[in-house]
C-alpha cells in the first residue's frame, strides 16, 4: 500500500510540477498588485469632491442651530456670549471646503510610516533572495546534485558510483543491474523530495503574498470610504450629540492608514528569520555536503504558516497605537476564514495523507 501511494504522488508531482514551478513567479506578481491598488486609492480619492456640496450645507444647517442655541442660551442666563467656541462650526465649514487639500496634507505626514517601513521590507528581500541564490548555487556544487541531477537533468550514472560507493570495485552482471536500480531510485527519492519541498514552499508563498495583498486591499476599500465619506462626517460633526464624530473619524482612518506600515514591519521580521533559517542550512549543507528535506527546511514553512497567521492580526496591532473603536463585520469575516484556511493548508502540509491516530 505505501509503495501505491509513494508511486501515485510521483505521477501526481510529475504532472502537476510545470504549473506548480511557474506558479513560483506568481508570489512576485501579488506583491506587484501593490501598485494597482495605491492607484486605485489616488484615482478614487477625487470621488469626494462630489459630497463637498453635502457636507457644506449639512455644515450650515447644522451652524445655525449650533450658534443660535449658544447665543439664545447665554441671552436667557444674562451672561456675555462666549464666541470663540462659535468659531467651530466656521473651521469645520472652512475644512469641508477645501477637503481634498486637506485629505492630502493628512496623507502627506502619515506617508513617511509607509516610506520609511518598505526600504526594511526591500532590505529584507534582497537579502533572502541573494541568500537563496547562494543556496541554489552551493545545492548545484555538491556531488550528490552532480550524480543524480546534474547539467543534463538526467544524472551521472559514472559520478554515482564514486560518490556512493567509493571502495566498490566493480562487480559481475548483477551487481551493475543492482546499482543501477539504487540509481534509479535515488534519483526518484531526491528529485520527489525537492519537488515536494518547491510545492509546499511555493504555495505558501502565494497564501503569504495573497495574506498581504488582502490586508492592503481592505486597508485601501476603507481609506476610499473614509475619503468619500469625509465631507459627509464633519458636516454631521458640527451638530450637538455628535461631536465626537470628527475624533472618531481621525483616529479610524489614522488606523487604518496604519496597517500597511505594520504589514511591512512584519514582512521585514519575517524575511530576517528566512535569512538566519537559509543561512543555517547554507552551514548546514557545507558540512554534510548533501541536501534533503531537513529541519531547516521544515523551519522555513512553519514561519510561512506563521506569516500567514501574524497578517491577521495585523488591524489587532494597529489598535494598540490607535484605538479607533469598534471593528469591521468585513475584516472579521475575511481574517475569520483567512484563520480557517490557513489552519487547513498547514493541516494538509503535516498530515497529506488525512491519517490521524
Amino acid at each position: 500500500m505505501k509503495v501505491w501511494c509513494l508511486v501515485i504522488i510521483g505521477i501526481a508531482i510529475g504532472v502537476f510540477i510545470p504549473s506548480i514551478a511557474s506558479a513560483q513567479s506568481v508570489a512576485e506578481h501579488i506583491n506587484g498588485l501593490q501598485a494597482v491598488l495605491d492607484k486605485l486609492y489616488k484615482d478614487m480619492l477625487p470621488k469626494c469632491s462630489s459630497l463637498i456640496g453635502i457636507g457644506r450645507a449639512i455644515a450650515c444647517f447644522a451652524s445655525v442651530f449650533y450658534i443660535g442655541h449658544r447665543v439664545w442660551r447665554s441671552i436667557a442666563a444674562a451672561e456675555p456670549v462666549d464666541v470663540y467656541p462659535l468659531m467651530r462650526p466656521f473651521a469645520i465649514a472652512l475644512v469641508i471646503l477645501n477637503f481634498p487639500a486637506v485629505l492630502a496634507v493628512f496623507n502627506g505626514i502619515l506617508s513617511p510610516t509607509v516610506s520609511g517601513t518598505k526600504t526594511l521590507v526591500v532590505n529584507s528581500d534582497a537579502a533572502v533572495k541573494e541568500l537563496f541564490a547562494k543556496k541554489d548555487a552551493a545545492i548545484k556544487s555538491t556531488d550528490q546534485w552532480q550524480a543524480l541531477v546534474g547539467k543534463s537533468e538526467t544524472g551521472d550514472y559514472d559520478l554515482w558510483v564514486k560518490y556512493a560507493h567509493p571502495s566498490d570495485g566493480g562487480g559481475g552482471m548483477f551487481s551493475r543491474i543492482w546499482k543501477e536500480m539504487q540509481f534509479i531510485w535515488d534519483k526518484m527519492k531526491y528529485n520527489m523530495q525537492n519537488e515536494l519541498k518547491m510545492v509546499l514552499s511555493t504555495i505558501l508563498q502565494i497564501l503569504y503574498a495573497a495574506a498581504s495583498l488582502c490586508i492592503n486591499t481592505l486597508r485601501i476599500f476603507n481609506l476610499i470610504l473614509l475619503g468619500i465619506l469625509g465631507p459627509l462626517v464633519l458636516g454631521l460633526s458640527v451638530f450637538d450629540g455628535l461631536h465626537h464624530t470628527l475624533p472618531v473619524y481621525l483616529a479610524r482612518y489614522i488606523n487604518i492608514y496604519l496597517w500597511l506600515p505594520i504589514c511591512n514591519i512584519l514582512g521585514s521580521v519575517l524575511g530576517t528569520i528566512q535569512q538566519h533559517l537559509i543561512q543555517m542550512d547554507l552551514d548546514s549543507l557545507a558540512k554534510s555536503g548533501t541536501t534533503s528535506f531537513g529541519l531547516y527546511d521544515a523551519g522555513y514553512l512553519v514561519f510561512m504558516v506563521i506569516g500567514i497567521i501574524c497578517y491577521t492580526t495585523v488591524p489587532s496591532i494597529a489598535d494598540w497605537i490607535v484605538h479607533a473603536g469598534g471593528g469591521s463585520a468585513l475584516q472579521h469575516k475575511v481574517t475569520g476564514h483567512a484563520h480557517s484556511m490557513t489552519g487547513r493548508v498547514a493541516d494538509v502540509a503535516t498530515n497529506p495523507f488525512g491519517i490521524r491516530s
